[in-house]
């Protein structure tokens, strides 16, 4: 009896510490769940999404599980000792994960490279520990998983060692090389390795079978081919040859299917029928896909320093596809199988992971296909909200399996009354295969009908595909087909004008070989997809009978010249000038281009009494000569007007940015991060350097870093410097640089005040580019919202100096700033003192009544208030003030 206690208890240990085990894996994965949700409101989302998956979740599964199935393959159990230090392994890997994350989304390099190294040298560690616990045991042929085991964590430490020298910020080449080696040692790897070394034993053992015989063989000589593979990898990225990059990668997938093979042959022989399975062999599938991107987009990009642009579509093939799958369902097998508690409780509890098991792998593989080619946006995006439904249902389903087990274990009365297993005729029980025959079929079934609907209804709902038209126009097809090539560059197609006889059919292949991304857009509805540099796409428009216009519908590519004519052999129409063609046309398949004409608005109603106006406040100069800041360019919504919202590009959320202020000799290290929705850029005019670098428009998810030393004083302009600049000017993307000239006396008050141009834009689009190009602004506006003082006044009592900094940030029209009721004793403009006393003598007689500058131009003026009262300041080109540049100081 108590022998029987005694294992019971032990038994009771080994679930409790699966459980605990199992927490950490969980908490990553709710995180990653609860990022995917947000990730258009959190910073750094993209990078989050990957890591919290990889390195949290699946990293403490691999901890976790490597050393279990160690044990279980040496047949020698843990002594105290090395089960104390797996605990502080797995303590230890949270702690450096933790560290990473904040690291990376915070901006902060030490924490970062701590958290790598704490991650690196606990996987270190965690790798030797496996070695000499298989070589402490008797020979067994399954050690030579254990290899696999430790050559994945061995390698950790060198990725995670590139992964710190790409947070400390490298030339766009370099970054581009680490990221590809990287990738290499992390994901194909640690993660890789470990993965398919588990599956030789795992994948036999779920299906309730062997391997065929020599298959062992076939696994031991496979481990040093995926090494040589990643080796090739690793040491073509660093070189930046990215056919020798290719060559490693092809290798590593021969390595892999040759690895596979034997497995698949045990499928055939053994069909999986239950979702563990079928998620592990879809994950397994999906590893091949993602190789074969990776392969092809290494094939069509000759530099490595374009290839990690488009490295997120492998990146999700990879995270999603193969490795969740394949951890989902191997924890579906085996936290049952380790909760315990009898066949009848195991039975039980691996029921309730594999509900809705078929389903779950059909929308999961089917909908991640449907996210990686050309749909509707609203296609992919309800594509990707049904693959994080699918994956969310797991974590719930293995919780309740540990819920579940737990009260079998502590009430045994209930496990008796759980129903017997199927028996066959013979009175032998029915195997699991053959009882879950026709359950699948029926969740497959409706897994794909669920893929169906969301792309039928997302086609019909997309109005790119609602409003498309046909460009036969009646024409009788000749049965030829033309391909035409067309380059993106500088803002012009070329050719720009493409000329099919009538009835032929067209096919355009759209390259773009600009730094910045563009598209094609049909007016017949055809898209190529936004292109980075040196992408392609293929377009077939179809039998074309009739004259087509085609445009780039970035915001304002269009009105910069980005038209493209397809014309026919005998149309005597000539192409109109692209500038003024676009300037006429209209907006189309969504996009708003220019054309559409914004809704009226009134800019010059009453603000709601909750309304708070942008603090205009100037305080002084930090202490210190090195600031360092992050401008994050982020697309918000902000108040333009009284009871106006409007999307805006801004830095930081603010339009415009934020004021940054310092002295003569100060240095500045600015991050530029990109969450906005397009490529972006900055220009500091506060400092003199060659612009190549680092005012480069960088994509979404990228950053750089841009350094400069302030040598002159004056109030500077910054702003994206991307084009068309008008537009990414106009709406918000610039500030202002305050460096005090020496000797700059203190005064009692400081106010910025910062003048730009709204040209309001239909629906989303935060400026209308035609606007913009005819002088017609909306409203011209202080520190970015029309009225805004008037009803929040500045504030200023009798007697008191003020200073108000003056800023123009156009892009197009000037400012004369006025005090109505002052006159300024004191004037500083672009650089030079045009008022102000001698040093030791009272103030001169003179003095001025308006500060006049154009667009990029600064300066400031001071003043005493004489009496209490309002007073106001406006642009005294009295059409500005009036449209909205003016404010109020109230004295008191």
């Amino acid at each position: 009896m108590n022998i029987q206690q005694d294992g019971a208890q032990g038994f009771s240990d080994r679930a409790r510490w699966h459980v605990r085990s199992f927490l950490p894996v969980l908490g990553w994965l709710v995180a990653t769940a609860v990022v995917s949700v947000v990730h258009r409101f959190v910073p750094g989302s993209r990078w989050m999404l990957v890591h919290f998956l990889l390195l949290g979740a699946a990293g403490n599964a691999i901890v976790t599980w490597t050393w279990h199935f160690t044990g279980a393959l040496v047949r020698r159990p843990a002594s105290t000792t090395e089960t104390q230090h797996q605990v502080v392994r797995q303590v230890l890997l949270n702690v450096g994960v933790l560290g990473v994350s904040a690291g990376v989304v915070g901006g902060r390099l030490g924490t970062t490279v701590a958290g790598a190294v704490v991650v690196g040298g606990v996987l270190a560690w965690h790798g030797v520990a496996l070695g000499i616990r298989a070589r402490r045991s008797l020979s067994n042929r399954f050690r030579r998983t254990i290899t696999y085991y430790t050559a994945a964590c061995l390698l950790l430490p060198v990725g995670a060692t590139l992964g710190a020298l790409m947070a400390a910020g490298r030339s766009d080449e370099w970054q581009s090389r680490l990221v590809l080696a990287h990738l290499a040692l992390n994901l194909l790897g640690f993660v890789g390795l470990t993965i398919l070394g588990t599956l030789v034993t795992l994948w036999p053992t779920m299906l309730r079978t062997r391997l065929e015989e020599g298959s062992e063989r076939t696994f031991a000589a496979v481990l040093p081919i995926l090494l040589g593979a990643i080796a090739v990898t690793v040491t073509g990225s660093l070189l930046g040859l990215t056919w020798v990059v290719a060559a490693g990668v092809v290798l590593y997938a021969a390595g892999t299917v040759t690895l596979l093979v034997p497995l698949a042959r045990t499928a055939v022989r053994k069909p999986p029928w239950q979702f563990s399975t079928w998620s592990v062999g879809a994950g397994l599938v999906w590893l091949l896909v993602t190789l074969g991107q990776l392969v092809w987009l290494l094939v069509r990009t000759p530099r490595v320093a374009r290839v990690h642009e488009d490295l997120g579509l492998v990146v999700s093939s990879f995270a999603v596809g193969f490795v969740a799958q394949v951890l989902f369902g191997a924890l579906s097998y085996l936290l049952p199988v380790m909760l315990g508690g009898g066949p009848a409780a195991v039975r039980h509890t691996t029921g309730i992971t594999q509900r809705f098991g078929a389903w779950r792998v059909t929308v999961t593989s089917l909908g991640l296909l449907v996210c990686l080619v050309p749909v509707p946006s609203l296609v992919r995006v309800t594509a990707s909200v049904l693959v994080l439904v699918a994956l969310c249902l797991t974590p719930p389903l293995l919780v309740r399996a540990a819920v579940v087990a737990r009260r079998l274990r502590t009430h045994p009365e209930l496990t008796r009354a759980l129903p017997l297993p199927e028996r066959r005729a013979d009175g032998t029980p029915t195997p699991s295969h053959e009882r879950e025959r026709g359950r699948p079929l029926g969740g497959l079934a409706a897994g794909l009908a669920t893929i169906l609907l969301v792309v039928a209804v997302g086609v019909a709902l997309d109005p790119a595909v609602v409003s498309r038209s046909d460009a036969a126009g009646g024409v009788t097809p000749t049965g030829r087909t033309i391909t035409a090539k067309v380059t993106a560059q500088g803002m012009h197609f070329t050719p720009d004008t493409v000329t099919v006889d009538p009835g032929d059919r067209l096919a355009i292949t759209v390259t773009n070989t600009d730094a910045d991304v563009h598209d094609l857009t049909l007016e017949t509805g055809e898209q190529s997809g936004r292109l980075a540099r040196d992408q392609s796409a293929t377009m077939d428009v179809g039998i074309v009978g009739r004259s087509v216009e085609g445009w780039c519908s970035i915001v304002g590519h269009r009105q910069m010249g980005m038209v493209l004519h397809i014309r026919t052999t005998g149309d005597d129409r000539a192409a109109a000038p692209g500038v003024a063609a676009a300037l006429a046309g209209g907006g189309h398949g969504g996009h708003a281009v220019g054309g559409a004409a914004a809704p009226t608005v009134d800019l010059h109603g009453t603000f709601p009494t909750d309304f708070t106006a942008r603090d205009a406040t100037l305080p002084p100069a930090p202490a210190g000569a090195l600031h360092k800041l992050t401008l994050r360019a982020q697309d918000i919504d902000l108040p333009v007007g009284p009871g106006v919202t409007r999307r805006r590009w801004t830095f930081n959320g603010q339009a415009p940015g934020p004021a940054i202020r310092g002295k003569v000799g100060d240095r500045f290290e600015i991050t530029l991060v990109n969450e906005g929705t397009i490529g972006h850029s900055i220009d500091f005019h506060a400092g003199a350097l060659a612009p190549d670098g680092p005012m480069r428009t960088i994509q979404p998810g990228e950053s750089l870093v841009y350094r400069f030393t302030a040598t002159r004083s004056g109030i500077w302009m910054y702003h994206c410097s991307t084009m068309p600049m008008s537009v990414h000017i106009a709406s918000g993307m610039a500030g202002a640089v305050i460096i005090d000239p020496p000797g700059l006396p203190r005064v009692d008050k400081e106010y910025l005040v910062v003048q730009s141009e709204l040209y309001l834009g239909a629906g989303s689009e935060p400026a209308d580019p035609a606007k913009i190009a005819a002088h017609r602004p909306d409203a011209i506006v202080f520190n970015g919202t029309s009225g805004q003082y008037d009803a929040r006044p500045f504030t200023a009592k009798v007697g008191e100096r003020v200073r108000f900094w003056v800023l123009d940030v156009g892009p197009d029209e000037p400012t004369t700033f006025h005090v109505v009721g002052t006159q300024f004793d004191r004037v500083f403009k672009e650089g030079a003192w045009l008022l102000r006393a001698a040093p030791g003598e009272p103030d001169a007689p003179g003095g001025s009544q308006a500060l006049d500058l154009g667009a990029a131009q600064g300066g400031f003026v001071e003043m005493t208030f004489p009496e209490a009262g309002r007073y106001p300041f406006v642009n005294h080109m009295r059409s500005r003030a009036e449209s909205g540049a003016h404010g109020i100081v109230q004295v008191r």
